[in-house]
């Protein structure tokens, strides 16, 4: 089968390797040359993939029977929309069902309107006069949100950017004035403290099979620090949980994600593809941070590698709404650690040669997952975001972070890394900062 593959990215990466295991033969559309997904592909084109009308006119010219969306962009472009108006299906949400992740309003006014648990309060503003008398009424720490897409990097939290009143009014009218996410709209909502941790899941409109849950890391710098990133590396544990989160309390997640699709299939938006919760454990309970509408890059790669049933066929039944509600995975541990340029986070360091070994980073039991970079003359360059992923697999934790630090060996240049993702020094202090929440929920 004849499988077109959208983005450039590790995630895309991870995505196209799954597909080669179900002997796809896979045409792909990517900004940048991924020589991973290059050399998968039985043909590639390098081309802005949120040009839908372009990418669709290639994938007819290729004959592809399915398409599969990485990215976030073309989504929200309609790219769905116009292949399956080809006659192209997708694994991917339309335009309309997008929104859960492109517009951040959206998403909040779903959970409210139809009473969906794990809602946080929030407001939108538009005019920057309303924003400091609702502080003032409202009395809380708040989390400053553009309304549209900023890869991840968007979110001021007060206590962490935010010190003041008067820097969240600032920001707001930063976001305002510069249209910062696309459009002149801010959001506010309550700041929620506690230990976060990803969902993602498949979904053919009506059900939902969800996936291991898995832990990424946004911060820069080891032990939680410096700005935020589109994630660092991430890990998840064999079993489908975490050390950190029972099984009540995956399964309460579970069920905010289905009542979530049940509403959007009510309104008349429903929802396929994969869906991509971020729930935060919180002292007043399950709390849902954000959705995104694709698979989640690092996370992807923690998914992926140990699925045991053929992606392919997922694809097809998702399309066909004939989901199975039990895809299952090996039982198995995974870590994945990012390497990216110097300046990550502030400024990349873009166009800088990456050093790697594939074979010795492949004896050592590791998968690699080429991200952002370019191939030129057989060398590997930076770009302004992240370039490889390092992924250990095992039966424990502290077993397949010890094979992704043998794999990251085998990198070099001007990169760096964060080396404690997995360390069970880092795993102690989430379980210990999560005991003490349970333990204030009772108090």
């Amino acid at each position: 089968m004849k499988v077109l593959s959208v983005g450039g990215g590790a995630r895309e990466h991870s995505v196209v390797e799954a597909l080669k295991r179900s002997n796809a033969e896979i045409f792909s559309v990517m900004k940048n040359k991924n020589p991973g997904i290059a050399s998968a592909s039985v043909e590639f084109v390098l081309m802005d993939e949120c040009l839908v009308e372009q990418v669709a006119d290639w994938a007819v010219s290729k004959g592809v029977d399915i398409a599969v969306i990485g990215p976030e962009g073309p989504l929200g472009e309609g790219l769905v929309d116009v292949l399956e108006s080809r006659g192209i299906p997708c694994v991917g949400p339309s335009r309309a069902a997008s929104q859960i992740e492109i517009s951040k309003e959206y998403a909040r006014d779903l959970m409210k309107r139809n009473n969906i648990p794990g809602y946080i309060e929030h407001r939108v503003f538009d005019n920057i006069d309303d924003v400091m008398p609702f502080l003032e009424e409202f009395g809380k720490d708040v989390v400053v949100k553009p309304i549209g897409l900023t890869g991840g990097k968007g979110v001021k939290i007060m206590g962490e950017h935010l010190h003041s009143l008067d820097d969240v009014v600032e920001y707001c009218r930063e976001v305002l004035e510069n249209k910062i996410g696309g459009e002149a709209r801010v959001l506010i909502e309550e700041k929620c403290v506690g230990e976060e941790f990803t969902l993602q899941a498949f979904c053919d409109g009506k059900t939902l099979s969800p996936m291991p849950a898995v832990q990424d890391h946004k911060r820069a710098y080891e032990g939680d620090e410096g700005p935020n990133t589109g994630g660092m590396g991430s890990y998840s544990e064999s079993g489908g949980l975490l050390p950190f989160l029972s099984r009540a309390e995956y399964d309460e997640a579970v069920g905010i994600m289905q009542r979530t699709i049940d509403s959007m299939r009510e309104e008349g938006t429903p929802y396929k593809g994969i869906l991509y919760g971020q729930f935060m454990l919180t002292a007043d309970g399950m709390k849902l941070i954000e959705y995104n509408a694709r698979f989640g890059d690092p996370e992807s790669m923690n998914v992926l590698p140990i699925l045991q049933d053929d992606f392919l066929a997922i694809c097809q039944d998702i399309v066909n709404g004939s989901l199975s509600a039990a895809v299952r995975f090996d039982n198995k541990a995974t870590v994945v650690k990012y390497v990216v340029p110097i300046g990550y986070g502030i400024e990349s360091r873009s166009g800088e040669k990456v050093h790697l070994d594939e074979s010795s980073i492949k004896n050592t039991g590791a998968e690699l997952y080429y991200a952002s970079v370019n191939e030129e003359g057989g060398q590997i360059y930076t770009t302004t975001s992240r370039s490889l992923g390092i992924v250990g697999i095992a039966s424990t934790i502290t077993d397949a972070e010890f094979i992704s630090e043998e794999g990251l060996k085998f990198v070099g240049g001007n990169v760096f890394m964060r080396h404690d993702i997995g360390k069970p020094d880092s795993i102690r202090k989430k379980v210990e900062r999560m005991e003490n929440i349970r333990g204030s929920r009772s108090a």
